[in-house]
């Protein structure tokens, strides 16, 4: 899941890359949005909300706003960086290590959401949420060629309907290329239900146990990256 690369990469490969990324990114998302009324992920609303700051004059305001999309994109740039510097020393297991290198970080917010009250940590907390959307969207937009946006809603449902169109102007066609199109189907109906369902658990596991669901979330990562390294490292010196 998290070593096959572009084209080694099989469709249930990619399916199982999306369920479970999206539900964490679903989950980070909705919890960070209940603990402190901002989106980590949703960059359109965010970039929205920052231009209609900025046209009544409320420049902290847009500012604070343009600053998660900051953070987002220097996560994606930081990601990109590690893979590419990972790749040129030939790392086996590049992208593994940069989802253990998100649950690590989600540990250490979760921490400071602990020790610290809102009114000091929770802007620290968004910037820090929203540089690991953009780690996580880079690495699996990376490893799927672009198939795999965890957490891009909008391009999941604009890839939704383009695939329908597809499905339901071919449906009379047999063949492998029918087929094609309905297991991209479903891995972007898996993805965007997935995020919706992480989503619903983040909600409920921060009214629940508060912060301790950034734990079990990074504890999530941990359990999907760490077997994925002990496989391609067991692979390679066989």
């Amino acid at each position: 899941m998290l070593i096959h690369v572009g084209k080694n990469r099989s469709v249930a490969i990619d399916l199982r890359l999306a369920v479970w990324l999206a539900l964490v990114a679903g989950a980070v998302n909705a919890a960070g949005f209940r603990a402190l009324g901002y989106f980590s992920a949703n960059m359109t609303g965010n970039v929205s909300t920052a231009s209609d700051m900025l046209a009544l004059g409320r420049w902290g305001s847009a500012l604070w706003f343009l600053s998660l999309l900051a953070a987002f994109v220097a996560g994606a740039m930081v990601s990109s960086m590690l893979i590419d510097a990972g790749r040129a020393r030939r790392i086996h297991g590049v992208y593994a290590f940069s989802i253990v290198a998100e649950a690590v970080l989600l540990l250490i917010l979760a921490a400071l959401d602990l020790a610290f009250p809102v009114a000091v940590g929770g802007r620290l907390m968004m910037v820090g949420l929203s540089f690991l959307m953009g780690l996580q969207n880079a690495a699996t937009t990376r490893i799927s060629d672009g198939r795999v946006r965890t957490s891009h809603v909008s391009g999941i449902a604009t890839d939704l309907g383009i695939e329908l169109a597809s499905v339901l102007r071919r449906s009379r066609s047999p063949g492998a290329r029918s087929a094609a199109m309905r297991a991209r189907l479903t891995l972007h109906l898996a993805t965007l239900a997935a995020f919706f369902g992480g989503g619903v658990a983040g909600v409920l596991g921060y009214e629940r146990i508060g912060p301790w669901v950034f734990v079990l979330v990074a504890g999530v990562l941990l359990a999907l990256a760490v077997p994925e390294l002990r496989r391609a490292y067991g692979t390679e010196t066989r």
